[in-house]
């Protein structure tokens, strides 16, 4: 099966190229700073807190299609969806931005962040700092970086760049080579995925092999305080309440669910449910 992951970072090169004609990064940076300006401060919401503080851990996605399934959603929109999320529970909100494969679009973080007090991660495969200013612009609190995507000194670059922007950062590994990443830099939390980026399988039993080694490595990472270790993530293929309540016997406290709730006609029903057999 061809590799999903190079064909998707090779169509993002080209995207990030044309954006980069019509709006120049220096441009966009002093866009960034006008908005920083204007806010007065930061302002974020953090991701982090919010999933350690939350009794389901429940990162809900919106998520219109994907490569392996096609359309999941087609018509539905984020107004639709993610305040119906943040009333029905959820901890946080991921939001595919990656048009050509995954139906989402960057505005649409810019349109549902006056509408919610969720924090907002923008889902997206991410190999530039343009692509962190535009995610800061557009009204983001977090940022996904996967390590799959990347080589670990890029990695350590944009850790520090999205952290100058008050962005948090969720690193994704699906290998235990990948945690190697860690010597670049710690990101705020560090999420699991369990279905491969080459081929598109997913298999939740991955979050639970890797568990133990993850626990070795954050033991011996050197920081201040308990509160700068990562948070672990579980990322994909999650369906069941049960292997939630599972997964946060296994440490993590965070839980990246999408199709499960999209593939439902009320979305935001499907998650209040699905949080009422957790807590």
């Amino acid at each position: 099966m061809q590799d999903i992951l190079e064909e998707i970072v090779a169509n993002k090169r080209v995207e990030l190229a044309i954006a980069a004609n019509e709006m120049p990064l220096d441009v966009l940076k002093k866009l960034v700073q006008q908005k920083i300006r204007q806010d007065g401060a930061l302002k974020l919401r953090s991701m982090k807190q919010s999933l350690a503080r939350s009794k389901s851990g429940i990162i809900a996605e919106f998520k219109r299609k994907s490569p392996s399934k096609g359309w999941i959603h087609a018509d539905v929109t984020p107004e639709q969806v993610i305040p119906l999320y943040e009333a029905g529970g959820a901890a946080a909100c991921s939001i595919l931005t990656d048009e050509t494969y995954f139906g989402g679009r960057l505005e649409f973080v810019q349109r549902i962040r006056p509408m919610v007090q969720l924090p907002l991660l923008r889902k997206e495969f991410i190999i530039d700092e343009y692509q962190l200013y535009e995610a800061r612009l557009a009204g983001a609190d977090a940022v996904l970086l996967i390590a799959a995507d990347l080589f670990q000194d890029l990695y350590g670059q944009l850790l520090q760049t999205a952290h100058n922007l008050g962005l948090e950062v969720l690193l994704e590994v699906h290998d235990a080579s990948e945690l190697a990443f860690l010597q670049a830099g710690i990101p705020d939390m560090l999420g699991v995925n369990n279905r491969s980026l080459g081929t598109f399988h997913t298999d939740v039993q991955h979050s639970f092999d890797i568990a133990a080694q993850l626990q070795r490595v954050l033991r011996n990472l050197t920081v201040s305080t308990a509160e700068d270790l990562p948070l672990l993530v579980s990322e994909s293929g999650i369906s069941s309440p049960q292997t939630v309540k599972e997964l946060r016997e296994a440490g993590f406290r965070g839980f990246l669910i999408g199709e499960c709730f999209m593939k439902e006609a009320d979305p935001g029903q499907a998650l209040k449910e699905f949080i009422g057999k957790i807590v």
